[in-house]
C-alpha cells in the first residue's frame, strides 16, 4: 500500500478564469473510471475519498471523473495552503481504500442530478470556454440548476456585450449540450442593460416578509405602460433581453415569432399581471403590481422547453400511455423512457420535456394532465417539480390552500380514470 501511496502521480492547477476551482489529475483512475459529484460534506459520508477532502477547512464541492478529481474552495480559501493538504488526502483514500468513493458513483448513462450537472457544466467551461473568453476580459459561471435548466451568469468583459447572446447560444452552449446531455435549457441570467453584476440571490424586505424569487430585478418606470387595457413593452427595453435588436424584435412581433402572454394574477397575488414574452430561443416575464410596478421574475421556462419537445416523442408517449390500464399506472420517467426503448443519456430530459408538451395539449382542451401518471419514484406518488412548473405556467396549478401533493393526486385520479373508461 505504502508503495502504491508514493507511487501516485497528482499534477494540479487552478484556470486563469476561475481561481476558486482546481484540477488535480492523477496517472490512474480513482475507481474505475467512475463519475462522483458532492455538493457538500454530508453528501460525503459514504465515499471516503470525498470526506477527507471536505475534512479540509476551505473546500466547497468535490468532482470525480476518472482519473480527475476538480475541487471548487470557498471565498476565504488558499489554495497554498489547499492544494498540498488535498493532494494528500487523494493518496491516502486511493492507498487506503478499493473503493474511495464507496457506492456514490453515478452509473454510466444514468442521468446526473442538478447539483451534478451544475458542477459537470462550470468544468466544461472553465476546460473549454473561459481561457479563450477571458482573452476579452469576460467570464461565464453557472449560477443554479432546476430540472435540468441552467442558469448562467456572463461578467466581466461579456456583461452588455453586443456579441454575448452569440458567444452563449452559439459556441457556449454547443460544448455544454455535447458534454452534459442533462441539459435542457439554458438561461442567460446577466443583466446586460447595467452594466454591473446584478443580485441573484433571494430576498426579504423583514422576517415577515416571505423571500423573493431568485430573479427579482426592477423594470425601469416607462418601460412597461398601459394602453387601452393593454400593457406595452419599450422594444428598446425587450429587445436584448430576447437576445435580439429592437427593429428585429418589432418585425418578429409582426410575424408572430414573438408571442405575448398576459395572465391576471388570483388569490394572494390578486392585482397583480404576469407578462411573459416567448422568442424562438428564450422567454422573458414580468410581474405588474396593481400601482404599476413592475419587476423582472424568473421566466416560466417549462412551457418554453414544451414547445419545442419532440413532436414524433410527445405523440409516442401519448399512445403510450392511453394504451395503459389503471392498475398499470403510476409509472416514472425512467420506466417510461426504457418502455419506448430510449437509454441514451439525456433520455430522461427529453422524455420530461415530451410529457411538458402533451400538458400544452390537455390544457387547451381541458383534459386533465395525462403526465400525471408519471412520477418521479414510486412509492411517494409525487410529480416531479417539472410537472408543477408547467402546470403554473398553464394557469393548472395548484389552487389556493393546495399543496402539490394534493393537487397532483387530483390530476392524477382524473387521468387515471380516463384510462379505466378506456377499458
Amino acid at each position: 500500500m505504502s508503495d502504491m501511496t508514493t507511487q501516485l502521480r497528482i499534477r494540479a492547477g487552478t484556470s486563469p478564469a476561475d481561481p476558486h476551482s482546481m484540477r488535480f489529475e492523477l496517472d490512474r483512475d480513482v475507481q474505475g473510471g467512475a463519475l462522483a459529484s458532492f455538493a457538500d460534506a454530508a453528501s460525503a459520508q459514504d465515499a471516503p475519498l470525498a470526506k477527507a477532502i471536505f475534512a479540509i477547512v476551505g473546500v466547497k464541492t468535490v468532482d470525480v471523473s476518472g482519473a480527475v478529481v476538480t475541487v471548487v474552495k470557498t471565498d476565504d480559501g488558499n489554495w497554498d495552503a489547499l492544494k498540498h493538504l488535498i493532494a494528500a488526502a487523494l493518496r491516502s483514500s486511493i492507498s487506503q481504500f478499493s473503493a474511495p468513493l464507496g457506492q456514490a458513483v453515478r452509473i454510466a448513462g444514468e442521468a446526473r442530478t442538478d447539483d451534478e450537472i451544475r458542477l459537470a457544466v462550470q468544468d466544461v467551461l472553465d476546460r473549454q470556454a473561459n481561457p479563450a473568453i477571458a482573452s476579452h476580459g469576460g467570464h461565464v459561471s453557472v449560477t443554479n440548476v432546476q430540472d435540468g435548466v441552467v442558469s448562467m451568469l456572463m461578467s466581466g468583459g461579456c456583461q452588455g456585450c453586443a456579441s454575448s447572446a452569440a458567444t452563449l447560444r452559439g459556441g457556449v452552449e454547443s460544448m455544454i449540450r455535447a458534454a452534459v446531455p442533462e441539459v435542457r435549457d439554458i438561461i442567460d441570467v446577466t443583466d446586460h442593460a447595467a452594466g454591473a453584476t446584478p443580485y441573484y440571490s433571494p430576498q426579504s424586505d423583514g422576517p415577515a416578509t416571505p423571500k423573493r424569487p431568485l430573479l427579482y430585478r426592477p423594470v425601469p418606470p416607462d418601460m412597461i405602460t398601459r394602453e387601452d387595457g393593454q400593457f406595452l413593452i419599450s422594444p428598446d427595453y425587450l429587445a436584448p433581453r430576447l437576445g435580439m435588436d429592437a427593429e428585429t424584435l418589432r418585425a418578429a412581433m409582426q410575424s408572430g415569432e414573438v408571442v405575448s402572454q398576459s395572465l391576471s394574477g388570483t388569490g394572494a397575488d390578486a392585482g397583480k399581471t404576469r407578462l411573459i414574452m416567448r422568442s424562438g430561443q428564450r422567454v422573458w416575464a414580468a410581474e405588474i403590481a396593481a400601482d404599476g410596478t413592475a419587476h423582472e421574475i424568473p421566466a416560466p421556462r417549462a412551457a418554453t422547453n414544451a414547445a419545442t419537445a419532440s413532436t414524433a416523442l410527445r405523440d409516442r408517449i401519448r399512445v403510450h400511455l392511453a394504451g395503459l390500464t389503471a392498475a398499470d399506472v403510476p409509472v416514472t420517467y425512467g420506466q417510461l423512457a426504457r418502455a419506448l426503448g430510449l437509454y441514451m443519456p439525456g433520455s430522461i430530459g427529453k422524455v420530461t420535456q415530451a410529457l411538458e408538451a402533451t400538458m400544452l395539449e390537455d390544457a387547451e382542451t381541458g383534459a386533465p394532465f395525462l403526465a400525471a401518471l408519471v412520477v418521479s419514484k414510486l412509492g411517494d406518488g409525487e410529480g416531479a417539480k417539472g410537472f408543477h412548473q408547467q402546470a403554473r405556467a398553464l394557469g393548472r396549478g395548484a389552487a389556493p390552500g393546495e399543496d402539490e401533493r394534493s393537487y397532483h393526486q387530483r390530476e392524477f385520479t382524473g387521468a387515471a380514470a380516463l384510462l379505466a373508461a378506456q377499458t
